[in-house]
């Protein structure tokens, strides 16, 4: 007759033997998990290039535009919060215009001071508003892209926390820069936001 200690006392340390690998796996997936949802990828820059034909005179017309960095004192989900109400409240606010129809010109980056503007003067006055806010100018870029209809498009990209989203003036809803499905051409160097960088990748 098998001893049921004996029995028992294999199974066990056979199941201890085992031990480490579940615990590995276990701990591989909640890594995973983790990182899945606070860190989604940034975007990609790659090297400097010179700014948007209507962004020549962006810093010396606006110095907080290309304002170095501070710390904003606030805590993630105020800041959040900021952000998705300012992104709302201008989109509501200022009515789409080309710059043609506005100024005769095709790209002429200003705040909407007459209430309408182009997607460029929208994302200014976002960045505007946030830096009043408290928000650190050097999380707050101006990029330009190519949108669905790879049509040329400015937005206000916000280098959060949980990577970088993007703030456009054809939707309410903050996306991030890969939801957008935009192909990203060039965007305000975080480090020194008087200068653009070309985007690695889109």
């Amino acid at each position: 007759m098998t001893n049921p200690t004996l029995v028992q006392g294999v199974l066990s340390k056979n199941l201890l033997g085992y031990l480490p690998m579940v615990c590995f796996i276990c701990s591989f997936f909640v890594s995973a998990a983790t990182l899945q949802a606070s860190e989604l990828p940034s975007i990609g820059l790659d090297k400097k290039i010179g700014a948007p034909s209507g962004a020549k005179s962006l810093c010396k017309d606006y110095s907080w535009a290309c304002a170095s960095a501070r710390s904003s004192g606030l805590s993630v989900a105020k800041e959040n919060q900021i952000v998705k109400t300012i992104n709302t409240r201008v989109n509501r606010r200022i009515r789409a215009v080309s710059d043609q129809s506005q100024y005769g010109t095709k790209e002429y980056w200003t705040l909407p001071t007459q209430g309408s503007g182009d997607c460029e003067d929208f994302a200014l006055q976002k960045k505007f508003e946030l830096v009043q806010n408290g928000l650190d100018p050097t999380k707050l870029l101006i990029a330009t892209v190519l949108d669905t209809n790879r049509n040329g498009h400015a937005v206000l990209v916000y280098r959060s926390s949980e990577g970088d989203l993007v703030l456009d003036n054809v939707t309410n809803r903050i996306k991030t820069w890969k939801e957008t499905r935009y192909l990203f051409l060039r965007i305000q160097d975080p480090i020194h936001p008087d200068r653009w960088v070309q985007v690695f990748s889109g």
